[in-house]
């Protein structure tokens, strides 16, 4: 594994450097504290306090030779030794005393010391040696300008983000990753991607030999963009192709380039280009580069000044009047259509790998690198675990082992069983259970809601398998019924989606039929279905009236810019065609499904009995209530 470089800590130096100067100048504070009381303490060692009215037994018996008074303080010497029982110690004789006074008694006990040839001596008010008093006026002020000083020092630093305060704006903060000190990510720590590993070899070959490649005047890509949806491994693979070369890998996060001020990204782009120019070979991975290679000039979603600014110095980099011959840009993006056109051109991003995601293959072998570890029993079938997540990429697959690990543990499992990662994919697909109460008809509704999915998927050969149907509350649904393809598809036939339409609206049809009524249970299904018959006739060319073009109708928009800037390809007369064509295949799916419910009505009847007291079923108890589904037929138009 690439063992990262520990970084420097300013911030933290700093802070102890703060803590030892108050420390310090408390320490100082209490030593002059100590030092100012030394003497006088010193010289009270042995005088004891006594109550007022011994003294005024004293005085009466004539025993007090001397007096000093200050203030309401009174101390002097005894004639003779007086016996005396501290509080809470032991009876001691005393020569020397201390007392005080209750009121200023003023020259009625001066006449009464004088009476009895008391040595009478008068103090004025204790006073503080001029430097305590000079200190004490000083220190307020220092504290105020001392926190004054940590916050503006503090905040310079949150603003700049490094450590040498506003001089630091154009640092970069980019991290370097060495790969000698350590055994580093490699291809064979990263499973699946064959396809990208095989376009990154010659990539990994010109880093280790850059003179065999400038010797027969051949130039390797400058920049590299994965592209892919998140959580593919994209960022995984640029730290493997950094370990398979062998050479330093800095990384950053493109919105680390963005500040406040104008013009500190672009001093952090030119940083990050002249550490890694004085390193080469060397390779440089921005992550998330749509954060500042978004489109210029969109109007909504773009126009950031700071933003462009930093995109034209990272564009002048790339391909400036500079030579750069041993270093190589990767990016990773999921938003590829946002990126700016000048980003894309050959001699910037030259080349585009994109990582989608995994198969049935390349999932098995994530499993297997995610199980490293981790306590499992024999009947742990990670290929059969594969087939049940199609369309999970690589984070997904290391969340449901890791899923599987926190639901054994918490039945205090010794090792992970199958059970196990059948309830973690439950709960990543649909939710976790929901413990509430519902009503007799609330679940009969549901039961049969889900039923109608069932029955219908089960009586088209080209529809998906049942995998589960429940009617356990998960989420936001009361139920769900589980299709699980039985191999990857990379392309969805017409008679494919068809039939899924009749599966959505099954359980709205189910309804219809046993109840006479229908629900809001179908919303998301007729969501579902509205969408993807929508795409069938304006993407896809799958209406016969609307013919085969695409009119952009439907589309996911990227962001908000784009989306308005968007004109109508279409008139008012093509987007009513359109309608109707949607109703139609809507409506036309909806009668499928009722056709199919009417003839298996008595199989709808019993799965739906079943679900009420199972709650959930599995393939194999499906298919003993409602018997073995049709022949499955792959999608699409069969051979004559």
């Amino acid at each position: 594994m690439v063992k990262q470089r520990p970084p420097d800590k300013p911030d933290q130096q700093d802070k102890l450097n703060q803590w030892r100067w108050v420390i310090a100048l408390v320490f100082f504070f209490l030593l002059l504290y100590l030092w100012q009381n030394y003497s006088y303490k010193s010289q009270q060692q042995q005088i004891y306090t006594i109550n007022y009215s011994t003294f005024l037994d004293q005085l009466d018996a004539g025993n007090i030779q001397s007096v000093v008074i200050q203030e309401l303080t009174v101390t002097g010497q005894f004639k003779k030794e007086v016996r005396i029982t501290p509080e809470g110690g032991k009876p001691v004789n005393i020569k020397s005393f201390k007392t005080f006074l209750p009121q200023f008694q003023g020259q009625g006990l001066m006449n009464e010391l004088r009476s009895k040839n008391v040595a009478i001596d008068v103090k004025p008010k204790q006073k503080t040696s001029p430097l305590v008093d000079f200190l004490l006026g000083v220190l307020p002020w220092v504290l105020i300008i001392g926190v004054w000083v940590l916050l503006m020092r503090r905040t310079a630093r949150q603003i700049s983000g490094g450590p040498g305060g506003l001089f630091s704006f154009g640092e970069s903060k980019a991290r370097l990753f060495e790969t000698g000190k350590t055994p580093a990510i490699t291809f064979k720590d990263v499973a699946g991607m064959e396809n990208a590993k095989r376009e990154l070899r010659e990539i990994i070959e010109f880093l280790k030999d850059p003179r065999k490649y400038q010797g027969m005047g051949a130039k390797v890509p400058k920049g590299l963009l994965l592209v892919g949806p998140p959580g593919t491994g994209k960022t995984l693979l640029a730290r493997a192709v950094a370990g398979e070369a062998g050479t330093p890998f800095y990384s950053i996060s493109a919105s680390e380039f963005i500040e406040m001020f104008v013009g500190v990204g672009a001093a952090r782009v030119r940083d990050l280009f002249k550490k890694a120019k004085a390193t080469q070979p060397s390779i440089i991975f921005i992550d998330e580069i749509d954060a500042v290679g978004r489109t210029r000039g969109t109007g909504f979603g773009g126009g950031h000044d700071e933003r462009e600014q930093t995109l034209n110095q990272l564009l002048g980099e790339m391909d400036g009047f500079e030579p750069h011959e041993a270093v190589i840009i990767m990016a990773a993006t999921n938003r590829p259509d946002v990126l700016d056109p000048a980003l894309l051109r050959p001699g910037r991003f030259d080349r585009h790998i994109v990582i989608d995601r995994p198969g049935l293959k390349e999932r098995k072998a994530i499993l297997a690198i995610h199980v490293r570890g981790k306590a499992l029993e024999p009947d742990v079938d990670l290929e059969k675990v594969a087939r049940g997540t199609p369309g999970m990429t690589g984070a997904d697959l290391e969340n449901l082992a890791n899923e599987a690990a926190l639901i054994a543990i918490r039945k205090d499992k010794k090792r992970i069983d199958m059970k196990d990662f059948d309830e973690a994919r439950d709960i990543l697909l649909m939710g976790a259970v929901r413990e509430e109460a519902i009503s007799g008809l609330e679940k009969r509704i549901t039961a049969y809601h889900e039923s109608g999915h069932t029955i219908v998927a089960s009586e088209l050969p080209g529809a998906d398998p049942i995998h589960k149907v429940s009617i356990v509350p998960r989420g936001l649904a009361m139920g769900i019924t589980q299709l699980l393809p039985e191999e990857d598809r990379h392309f969805y036939p017409r008679t494919y989606l068809l039939d899924k339409l009749a599966v959505a609206l099954g359980g709205r049809v189910a309804e219809k039929i046993v109840f006479n009524d229908v629900s809001t249970g179908a919303q998301n299904d007729l969501k579902e279905a509205t969408a993807l018959a929508e795409k069938m006739v304006a993407q896809w060319g799958m209406s016969d009236k609307v013919g085969p073009i695409n009119l952009g109708r439907g589309e996911e928009h990227p962001f908000l810019g784009r989306e308005l800037a968007q004109p109508k390809r279409y008139s008012e007369g093509m987007a009513w065609l359109m309608d109707q064509e949607i109703r139609k295949l809507i409506e036309e799916a909806q009668d499928r499904a009722e056709k199919i419910l009417l003839e298996k009505r008595e199989d709808l009847d019993r799965l739906a009995g079943e679900l009420v007291k199972e709650e959930s079923l599995d393939r194999e108890q499906i298919e003993k209530i409602i018997g073995q589904p049709r022949k499955r037929r792959a999608p699409g138009p069969q051979p004559k």
